[in-house]
């Protein structure tokens, strides 16, 4: 009988599905990828088709399986990673969704969340929540698919449809419509989730008007899930992992200790620090998080984390390739903006779906400042690139006054962390080193390390601590002069950036 040597991670992200295989000392054996398209069918409306989704996640767990001749019999668990927010309304009885996916980033609901805010609504639900009301979340884009899809809410009413977030609808696929579930992590990204009590929230529920008829059940990040549909891989394989992308990184970056902290650098740019078993209440405009959420009778059964939020990172690299088309692929890039030495005062503020921390304005709009006939391709894309460790060092300053701990560096993951220019750019900014691991694959190895806990694959925490192991470490090089006059510099961009649109 084959024994079971890996953990397959299902990495489901915002522009495309991956499937991460990996082997009982941590190290990635196979991976696959497909992109699935991206719509934009009006300004500020970003859209999926969640089938696509299902099918292209399908197909790279069946590929990476088949191209390593590995069997469903050799695999000891699954562990699912996802893209958080992403809002998915399916039917119950034929599991096909009733309209396409409202993605993180879509902006079609930030009139309703400003009269939230408008209505002084904003410092309770942040209580309940640990959450701002902005259109980012789930809730307003559930409640908009409710009112805007015909019958919708009459049906969810009578309990034939379903709501959930990716990792749900993943699960539902995966276990033939038998488990609808959610965990702890992505849950607490719905507005809906009450951080003291660890449930769905009747007074929530009410605010949003949504029928709790259509929630899934919330359950451990790390556990025994479900099983998969046996016709999927040969065999039914245990799902037993399960967090948001960026708690999911958290976790496989070791960060298991308080005032640990990691940034992502995917589509978007999001930082994590573990708070520990409390929820620490932001006063500059960070979220709080449920960080993940251990099995029954764990030691620190749920970890909190502060996060902050930056909506385009790679997105910004993606529109200088298909939107100003300066660049044919997203790695030239560095090179293009390593052949100048500076911007020349140029600044970009990637705006385009909004601010997120510190500033939270879904109103502002990407803006393009100082530039003059001597400005070149090269200098936006030097300015694209210090754009993303800029919103980073926003982020990071909040956390530190939020959290009262000295950061001390960065654990950085994700596809545009294998940047050295950007890395060096990002510990400039931050004035504190930045850490890279030797395995990048964080998100997905956070899920696979969730998922192989729970099933003894791996022992405990510990041995996730002492695998991990730098590549490289980037130490600050830019005076404290020059970085103070850039970020205040930077700082004057963001706000030629506010409140274009109007309210």
């Amino acid at each position: 009988m084959p024994t079971m040597d890996f953990i397959l991670s299902l990495d489901q992200g915002t522009t495309s599905s991956r499937a991460i295989l990996f082997d009982r000392d941590g190290h990635v054996v196979a991976t696959a990828q497909r992109e699935f398209r991206q719509s934009f069918p009006q300004p500020g409306w970003v859209e999926h088709d969640a089938t696509e989704i299902w099918q292209t996640q399908l197909g790279v767990m069946q590929d990476v399986l088949a191209r390593q001749g590995v069997g469903a019999s050799q695999v000891a668990a699954i562990g699912v990673t996802n893209q958080r927010e992403t809002t998915v309304l399916w039917d119950r009885r034929t599991g096909e969704p009733v309209a396409p996916a409202i993605v993180w980033q879509d902006r079609r609901t930030a009139g309703v969340c400003a009269a939230l805010r408008a209505k002084g609504k904003a410092g309770w639900i942040q209580e309940k929540t640990g959450l701002l009301p902005d259109a980012y979340f789930s809730a307003t884009k559930l409640a908009w698919l409710l009112d805007q899809v015909p019958g919708a809410r009459a049906r969810a009413a009578r309990g034939e449809l379903a709501f959930g977030t990716v990792d749900s609808w993943l699960v539902w696929k995966l276990t033939g419509g038998r488990v609808h579930a959610t965990d702890a992590s992505n849950a607490s990204r719905t507005l809906l989730f009450n951080l003291q009590t660890l449930r769905w929230d009747p007074a929530l529920l009410r605010l949003f008007d949504i029928p709790a008829s259509v929630l899934p059940q919330v359950v451990p990040s790390s556990g025994v899930l479900g099983e998969t549909e046996p016709a999927l891989l040969g065999a039914p394989v245990p799902i037993a992992g399960l967090a948001g992308d960026q708690q999911a990184a958290l976790f496989g970056q070791a960060c298991f200790a308080p005032g640990m902290a990691k940034n992502t650098y995917g589509t978007g740019c999001f930082m994590l620090m573990n708070t520990g078993e409390s929820p620490v209440a932001s006063r500059h405009q960070l979220l709080t998080t449920v960080a993940w959420q251990g099995p029954a009778g764990a030691p620190h059964r749920t970890a909190y984390a502060l996060e902050g939020s930056v909506f385009m990172a790679g997105a910004t690299v993606q529109w200088l390739r298909d939107g100003l088309q300066i660049i044919q692929a997203a790695d030239e890039v560095g090179p293009l903006a390593a052949s100048v030495a500076d911007t020349g005062d140029v600044y970009l503020v990637p705006a385009f779906a909004g601010l997120g921390t510190p500033d939270w304005d879904g109103h502002a709009r990407g803006t393009l400042v100082g530039m003059t006939r001597g400005t070149t391709r090269a200098h936006i894309a030097r300015a694209a690139l210090e754009a993303i460790a800029l919103q980073t060092a926003d982020v990071f300053g909040a956390m530190a006054k939020d959290s009262g701990i000295e950061l001390r560096e960065l654990r950085v993951d994700g596809g545009a962390s294998r940047s050295d220019l950007l890395m060096q750019m990002q510990a400039d900014f931050l004035g504190v080193p930045v850490v890279r691991p030797q395995v990048t694959e964080t998100t997905a190895l956070g899920a696979a390390c969730l998922a192989g806990l729970a099933t003894g694959f791996w022992g405990g925490a510990d041995e996730i601590t002492a695998r991990w192991a730098t590549d490289r470490r980037f130490e600050p090089s830019l005076p404290d002069s020059e970085r103070s006059r850039r970020l205040a510099r930077w700082r004057q961009a963001v706000e030629r950036s506010r409140g274009w649109v109007e309210h």
